[in-house]
């Protein structure tokens, strides 16, 4: 499948200390550990609310966004960011939380809905489009949809929280081939180590 190089990473997740290891905040756990591994800073940006920061390789240029605008509302953060910087959604790459995959899981898709994932329905109707690229991380389901807002709101336990690690540090290897626009290495990479 051909695809555009991703020019923004967008992670999902709430901001504050009360969600900073909940299942929620997978998406912003990978910009974390992208920034790290590529030693980039990330920095507050009132005009996109959100945190910030630039991966610049061979060949790419791929800026980094942590909505701070609560989960509901990440569409304003991706949209001011995107707008400014001219990138069309179909060169976004959004990564978030994923319930109907195992913890360790990751998968990479294009398009599609939203799942009843409220950061993507807002995305999806902040852009008026669903054709970005969507990096699952998986988090587990907690057996009822009842308990599903109550379960994303928590820490996951040690052993599903390493294995939700390995596949952020899996998925962090494969990004630079995702800024050049190699998809389906990416994706045939990635689904063959989850």
């Amino acid at each position: 499948m051909s695809a555009p190089p991703v020019q923004l990473i967008v992670g999902l997740g709430n901001p504050g200390s009360g969600y900073a290891r909940t299942r929620h905040n997978a998406g912003f756990w990978f910009i974390e550990a992208l920034a790290s591994r590529q030693h980039l800073p990330l920095r507050p940006e009132r005009k996109f609310q959100g945190l910030t920061g630039r991966w610049r390789g061979e060949g790419f240029d791929v800026h980094l966004l942590c909505p701070l605008t609560y989960m509901n509302h990440s569409g304003r953060s991706v949209t001011a960011l995107a707008r400014f910087h001219r990138i069309p959604p179909e060169s976004m790459l959004v990564v978030h939380d994923e319930i109907d995959l195992p913890p360790g899981v990751v998968r990479l898709k294009r398009g599609g809905g939203h799942g009843g994932h409220n950061g993507l329905r807002d995305i999806i109707a902040a852009t008026g489009t669903r054709e970005f690229g969507r990096l699952r991380l998986g988090v587990g389901h907690p057996g009822h949809s009842d308990q599903v807002v109550r379960y994303v709101l928590h820490a996951p336990g040690q052993q599903e929280q390493q294995a939700i690690e390995g596949a952020v540090t899996d998925a962090a290897e494969i990004a630079g081939l995702l800024a050049t626009g190699d998809w389906d290495r990416a994706q045939q990479t990635l689904h063959t180590r989850s």
